[in-house]
């Protein structure tokens, strides 16, 4: 799967408003989090990044729900890093495994 890599670091696709999630609401296209085309489209912060974006997004996943499009934003994660997009009321959060105080039995 392409990604966008800039200083050892991955550009992730999220959704952090709330009302509907980006790829928690679309789990069977992983390619959806890090989506180069989507995510220079995203940084490039240009007026009309969204309906650019949206016609994209329909082309390449025609039966996604793209409700949470409108909000999508940019995160920077250090290559190799283990995290997880949650999704609550359609607002998403990165969690790191590192810092969510997970145990190993």
């Amino acid at each position: 799967m392409e990604k966008v890599i800039r200083d050892n670091q991955v550009a992730v696709l999220y959704s952090p408003g709330f009302g509907a999630g980006w790829s928690t609401w679309n789990t069977e296209n992983e390619s959806m989090l890090y989506h180069p085309m989507i995510v220079d489209i995203v940084l490039s912060n240009e007026d009309d990044w969204q309906v650019k974006a949206e016609a994209l997004a329909s082309l390449i996943w025609p039966d996604a729900y793209l409700g949470g499009l409108q909000d999508l934003a940019v995160k920077w994660i250090p290559i190799g890093t283990l995290f997880k997009i949650n999704e609550y009321d359609g607002s998403e959060s990165i969690e790191y495994k590192e810092s969510s105080g997970w145990s190993i039995a």
